[in-house]
């Protein structure tokens, strides 16, 4: 299989066709199969970077886009500074261009792959050794370094000295490092004279760290655990593990900086109170099909979504595109969209909430999370997709992460029955192929009062507020299909058995909460928080802004979210954050 898939990647190469029009299967198939047979691949060391002065002009960027995880994000960006793109076709595309962007996405020993049987890896190190103008996002900074031990030790482009290794949680930090974090610039770096004090979108595992062997190629640390390398610079070769097309203005400074050179002026100062990693307001937006068939943003009251009127219509509090990027203004560190329609009807490539997301990302510039129908699934005409295929459409069409809800529960039962990892759920597979930050687990738990603690199998808590009939005990029951099916899974085992099998983060939902305005579910939140080493995001009760204080100053969550306060504008975004900065908590501005 794995000749196969590179056969079908070579072929597609030869033919001069972009890489990113290449086969999503041929894609998945190769990725998947990198991981089985971990290339060592060769390093082209004892290259000498020349320094050179020359910058070109024009409005032309090369991009080389190897067919994985979600560019579109950097395409946009790109487009949005006014200027057009030309893709790699053949490493000498890449020997030819005048400034070349790499957006490495995914893992590194896949790429490395990729980048060595197409010729693209010695193309690079003849470009980079040139000093020609060079800009590595993510993964396109770690492959310069010797190696990685991602599923490895894997050999890198070995250009910068050191070896990238995977955060250790055992430093009392979450993995992976995802949000808004702050840069210490160590020189003078050019295309990050415009970040001054605000933070930068970090999302990774690994990292590279700084040493004396490699200093003169460090131009910023980022302190997460440890300092990491946030970005290194030498000559005309520039490299971030942030993203800067997922930051914001901030991030578009960084690349119009790099895309016009001779735009930059004096270096201006910027205010901004960046010292840390910030904790996360998120945007989310419910949306479905209203009884006309148009795509609504809409609210549940403890999932209920239908007005209690005569008509007994869908709540329609705006269109998704529109509200999308009204929060992206407003200051939403990201933005979360949860598909309540099924639209198994349709082909793959006709959903609407496709659309949705190529429109929203052409101008919105932070994180785009989507969640539900990420599972198998066959169409009206009979055509049967994965749920990593279908995973694999919303990252091409502009997803950062996606989030999975009822698959990863039936996963989860079926791991705790069998304490077998088949590698067969969708949870399994995507974190797999596109690495544990891309995928989310939406947990929708409900709570069930007890006498006492031992009264069921689960995990059970003694709550802050009594039940009903004086009970002290409760625990959460896990629920599916939107809250309507209750599960023989408690909420604390969802999240230790998914954290097990690959999630990169928790959305933790409380239907009890939900659309209440009283508050999150404090005792829910601290619970999981306390139980999983992964980011856990809060979500459901949201309605103040001392909520949103209470829950990061009482729990573990890393972000909180809502959405109906947001919609009907009785708690702006930028009033939470500017509460949350009153009360000493870091936040993005």
């Amino acid at each position: 299989m794995e000749a196969a898939a590179y056969a079908s990647f070579t072929s597609f190469a030869t033919k001069s066709l972009p890489f990113y029009s290449i086969s999503q299967s041929s894609i998945i198939n190769l990725r998947q199969n990198c991981h089985k047979n971990t290339l060592k691949s060769k390093s082209p060391r004892n290259l000498v970077i020349c320094a050179s002065s020359g910058s070109s002009s024009g409005s032309v960027v090369t991009l080389l886009d190897y067919g994985a995880g979600n560019v579109r994000s950097v395409r946009n960006a790109i487009r949005y500074l006014g200027f057009e793109i030309e893709d790699v076709r053949t490493p000498e595309d890449i020997l030819n261009a005048d400034r070349l962007i790499f957006p490495g996405v995914g893992a590194f020993a896949s790429a490395m792959d990729v980048l060595t049987k197409t010729g693209m890896a010695e193309a690079l190190c003849t470009y980079i050794k040139n000093d020609r103008p060079f800009l590595g996002i993510c993964l396109g900074l770690q492959l310069l370094f010797e190696s990685s031990e991602e599923n490895g030790p894997v050999n890198g482009l070995g250009l910068i000295p050191g070896v990238v290794g995977r955060f250790k949680s055992s430093n009392g930090i979450r993995v992976p490092h995802i949000g808004w974090n702050a840069l210490q610039v160590a020189k003078d770096s050019e295309i990050l004279d415009d970040i001054g004090d605000h933070h930068v979108y970090f999302v990774h595992s690994y990292r590279a760290m700084p040493s004396d062997d490699n200093k003169e190629w460090v131009s910023s640390t980022c302190n997460y655990g440890d300092d990491f390398v946030a970005s290194i610079r030498r000559g005309n070769v520039h490299a971030v593990q942030f993203h800067p097309e997922k930051s914001g203005d901030v991030g578009l400074s960084v690349l119009r900086r790099f895309l016009n050179p001779k735009s930059r002026g004096a270096k201006k100062p910027t205010q901004g109170k960046a010292s840390k990693l910030a904790k996360r307001v998120i945007a989310c937006l419910d949306v479905r099909a209203n009884d006309k068939g148009d795509l609504v943003v809409t609210k549940g009251d403890q999932y209920d979504v239908r007005e209690h009127t005569k008509e007994n219509e869908v709540r329609n509090l705006g269109k998704p595109v529109e509200l999308a990027g009204q929060y992206y203004k407003d200051g939403a560190d990201e933005v979360s969209f949860l598909n309540i329609t099924g639209f198994r009807d349709f082909p793959l490539g006709d959903l609407p909430m496709l659309q949705v997301l190529r429109h929203t990302s052409e101008n919105v510039f932070v994180p785009l999370t989507v969640g539900g129908g990420i599972r198998d699934f066959t169409d009206a005409n009979g055509r049967y997709y994965s749920s990593l295929e279908v995973a694999s459409e919303y990252f091409r069409s502009g997803a950062d992460k996606i989030s999975i809800g009822s698959d990863a529960v039936y996963a989860a039962e079926e791991y705790i029955k069998t304490k077998v990892k088949t590698g067969k759920s969708s949870l399994e597979q995507i974190s797999k192929v596109y690495g544990n930050q891309a995928v989310v687990v939406s947990i929708d738990p409900r709570r069930v009062y007890v006498k006492g603690p031992n009264d069921v199998q689960f995990k059970t808590i003694r709550v802050t507020k009594p039940g009903p009939n004086g009970e002290e005990y409760a625990w959460y029951q896990c629920t599916v299909n939107g809250g309507r099916e209750g599960r023989p899974i408690g909420a604390y085992e969802l999240a230790k058995v998914v954290e097990e099998l690959g999630a990169g983060e928790i959305l933790l939902n409380c239907i009890d909460c939900d659309g209440q305005g009283k508050g999150f579910d404090i005792d829910l939140i601290k619970l999981i928080s306390d139980a999983v080493s992964i980011p856990v995001i809060a979500s459901s009760g949201a309605g103040a802004v001392e909520h949103f204080s209470e829950v990061f100053m009482k729990t573990n969550a890393s972000a909180a979210l809502a959405a109906g306060i947001f919609h009907r504008k009785e708690v702006p975004i930028q009033s939470v954050k500017a509460h949350l900065l009153k009360e000493g908590i870091e936040v993005r501005i």
